[in-house]
């Protein structure tokens, strides 16, 4: 039999206990399944995952969940490198966690067991210290981190703070509303492509926007502005954003309704 640990949010543990592990989580090429690591002989390695998982997942203290798996049971392995990839390979459960533990440094390399746990298949339920493991990436400790809109996390602890001692050119604050509106229309009609993609980068930092003052972008001829549209007001929780989108899902260019089908992705 072999071991894996599970890291779930404290809260879930009574569930557990009563009802197993639900697959609820999504792994390379949409597998549903439970996401979980071998048990090795070093105990930060086991819980490597425990900061970056409190960084995105539920709020409050995290449990590790031990659960012994049949040797033969299949799982998808890999680094989650691989995993936008297609790299991950489907393995057994014991070779699973040779080939972990043969790695030199198998930071970053995850399980997908593609089913539920059963309670049967739970070995123990403990608190751990939520300390160990990484944040952003391994070895990142000592790498000062990127504060763009990209990276940045939206509330998370101490992030202003960080954005005020390492500013980012394409951070912000975001110039006010009129400003932005008059650039858009001394950009002239159409508008100079350049000028246009410039203000909505502006307005994709703001949680809301004029709606009714951009949907004309939708009718421009180049797509890049339709597209950057898309992204600029995907986040906004203006009335009439869901129309445009819905305008922009039937745009004659591909990469607009890719946006569009991104943007909407659950």
């Amino acid at each position: 039999m072999a071991m894996f640990v599970h890291l779930t949010a404290a809260a879930n543990t009574p569930r557990i206990r009563r009802a197993g592990i639900r697959a609820d989580s999504r792994g390379q090429g949409g597998v549903r399944g439970v996401y979980c690591f071998p048990v090795l002989p070093s105990y930060t390695l086991t819980h490597q995952w425990l900061r970056e998982l409190a960084r995105f997942g539920p709020k409050g203290a995290l449990s590790a969940v031990h659960v012994r798996l049949d040797d033969a049971q299949e799982v998808l392995v890999g680094h989650y490198r691989d995993r936008a990839k297609g790299a991950q390979q489907w393995l057994t459960a014991a070779e699973a966690v040779a080939r972990v533990a043969a790695q030199p440094d198998p930071r970053g390399w995850e399980v997908v067991v593609p089913r539920a746990i059963s309670t049967r298949e739970v070995h123990r339920i403990r608190a751990v210290p939520q300390v160990a493991g990484w944040r952003y990436v391994p070895d990142a400790h000592g790498t000062r981190p990127c504060t763009c809109f990209g990276c940045r996390i939206r509330g998370e602890y101490g992030g202003r703070r960080l954005r005020e001692r390492h500013p980012h050119p394409l951070d912000g604050p975001p110039p006010p509303v009129p400003v932005l509106l008059a650039r858009i229309e001394a950009a002239g009609d159409p508008g100079d492509p350049a000028a246009l993609r410039d203000a909505l980068h502006w307005f994709g930092l703001r949680r809301r926007g004029p709606v009714d003052h951009l949907t004309r972008l939708a009718a421009h001829p180049d797509p890049t502005v339709r597209r950057d549209l898309v992204w600029a007001v995907q986040g906004w929780s203006t009335p009439g954003v869901a129309e445009l989108l819905d305008l922009l899902a039937e745009d004659p260019h591909p990469d607009v309704r890719e946006a569009v089908a991104d943007v909407r992705e659950p």
